[in-house]
Parts: C-alpha cells; sequence; structure tokens
C-alpha cells in the first residue's frame, strides 16, 4: 500500500500548522510553538478506523478516529516552527501512515483565538476506499471493537477515554464518543 502524501512542494516553507482531533490532541509527540481550538468544516471526527497497529491487531482489530466527509469537528490546531516543519511532517508520517489509511492533505481551519483566524493545516482524513475504513458503525459494534482492541500503542478503551478527556477540557462533547467513553467507564477494564 502506498501512503497517499503531499508532495514537498505541497508543504510550503514556513511555519506549519497541524491539525488533531483524535490522539493528536492529547500526545501530539511533536515540538510546537503554539496550540489554538480549532474548527475543520467539511469533515467531521468519526469512529471509522479499524486499527491494526497502534489500538488493535489484524486477528482482533480495535477502532480508532478518522476524518470522514460531511459535517465540522472542533480539535486543535499546532503551529510548528519552520526549522521543524519537515521532521514534524516525517514522525506523522511514522505515526498515521503506518497502513496508509489516511490521505495526507491540507484544509483550512478556523481558529477559535481572539482573532478568529483562518489557517491552513495539515490533516489526516480517512481514505473510504482503504480495507481498514469500517464505515457507520452501530454503537454495539463499535463498543465491541474498542473492548477488544489492544495494539502497540496500548489499549483501545484508554484511547477512548483519553480522546474524551481532552474534549471535555476544551468545553467540547462530542455525543456518540461520549456516549461510549460514558459505556466503556461503567466496566471494569480487562486484565493484560
Amino acid at each position: 500500500m502506498s501512503a497517499k502524501n503531499l508532495s514537498d512542494a505541497e508543504l510550503a516553507e514556513g511555519d506549519l500548522w497541524v491539525f488533531g482531533y483524535g490522539s493528536l490532541m492529547w500526545r501530539p509527540g511533536f515540538d510546537f510553538v503554539e496550540q489554538v481550538p480549532a474548527r475543520l468544516i467539511g469533515e467531521h471526527r468519526a469512529l471509522c478506523v479499524y486499527s491494526f497497529v497502534h489500538r488493535g491487531t489484524p486477528e482482533q482489530p480495535g477502532l480508532v478516529l478518522g476524518l470522514d466527509r460531511g459535517g465540522a469537528c472542533r480539535g486543535i490546531a499546532f503551529r510548528v516552527a519552520d526549522k521543524h516543519r519537515m521532521q514534524t511532517v516525517a514522525y506523522l508520517r511514522e505515526r498515521e501512515q503506518v497502513t496508509s489509511v489516511y490521505r495526507e492533505v491540507k484544509r483550512s481551519v478556523w481558529l477559535e483565538d481572539d482573532a478568529r483566524r483562518r489557517i491552513s493545516a495539515l490533516a489526516y482524513v480517512v481514505d473510504r476506499g482503504h480495507a481498514q475504513y469500517a464505515g457507520r458503525l452501530t454503537p454495539a459494534e463499535q463498543l465491541r471493537l474498542v473492548r477488544q482492541g489492544h495494539g502497540r500503542s496500548g489499549a483501545n478503551r484508554d484511547y477512548v477515554l483519553s480522546t474524551v478527556h481532552s474534549l471535555e477540557a476544551q468545553g467540547c462533547r462530542d455525543p456518540s464518543l461520549h456516549r461510549l467513553a460514558e459505556a466503556l467507564r461503567d466496566e471494569t477494564p480487562p486484565h493484560r
């Protein structure tokens, strides 16, 4: 599988903005000089990606977030200094593109700061044609997959709860993700 990445020319010089909507919000893993609550319009956060590496395996997949078409998504925009731009892109490609399930794109993002600036940010959008695209699953199926998922980065349950905690810290609520988190909090975590 070949990754769907931007060319060097599309990654213009200067500071780089990165839009985080899942684990990047609470574990960016790269140096940044500014982080601002932000909104991306045209795609929404969805548990729509089977995780075969970070939060599951091919035999027991987990379920992680992707940006899927339609709607809007609140997240965090991180500004990376120009001197760390290519190092950050390389890191994100290694992290996000391990199975090429995402398309690396630039999207207009509205910063929710005093100036209400619109910037162009690097984002990872789900590839609907990829085998790991789960599409729209029932809440029961999401819960089953998250319960079973455990991969290189840990338990799928922790991923969902950490993402919800990060959203709450921003004063944001994602109804379907919050319902899933409530179901996960109501049970004893499995021992691994």
